[in-house]
């Protein structure tokens, strides 16, 4: 998502949910499905020279993002899932603009999120695709303890 908000800046844009999301659609639209992972092996690479070999990547979108980051020789992908009640609960503390005002709403967000078109969003299916998935309905130190124990693999 830094990526995606790198380009949402360069080209002036709000950074909104809707709009991050219209904006990834359409960098995978014109560029191909994983064209924002291209943008991170790249980064990738270059701190590998520098001799960095740990890298966390977060906020894939689609599986064409996920097929380009699996040309590194080591990448694990990981699913982090919580019930969708206690994801719009966490949506709501955060307050960010462009956000659902209700479940409702949060719900059809979330169906938009999850096409089967490549350039769009495909959360299920990124999701299917995880070596390991870690349960989030618990709280922030109870994710890091997981996280951490994934890590160490």
């Amino acid at each position: 998502s830094d990526e995606l908000r790198e380009e949402a800046a360069k080209k002036g844009l709000a950074h909104t949910r809707e709009a991050m999301i219209a904006l990834g659609n359409e960098l995978r639209s014109t560029h191909g499905a994983g064209y924002l992972a291209s943008t991170i092996n790249r980064k990738i690479r270059e701190l590998q020279k520098q001799g960095k070999d740990r890298f966390v990547v977060d906020s894939i979108r689609s599986a064409g993002e996920i097929k380009e980051l699996q040309r590194n020789e080591d990448f694990v992908l990981v699913g982090i899932e919580a019930n969708a009640e206690l994801r719009f609960e966490r949506m709501k503390k955060r307050g960010r603009q462009g956000d659902a005002g209700s479940f409702e709403e949060f719900a059809r967000h979330e169906e938009k999120e999850n096409t089967n078109n490549e350039s769009g969003q495909q959360l299920n299916k990124c999701l299917s695709m995880a070596a390991i998935i870690i349960e989030n309905n618990g709280t922030l130190e109870e994710l890091y303890k997981k996280i951490e124990r994934v890590a160490r693999v």
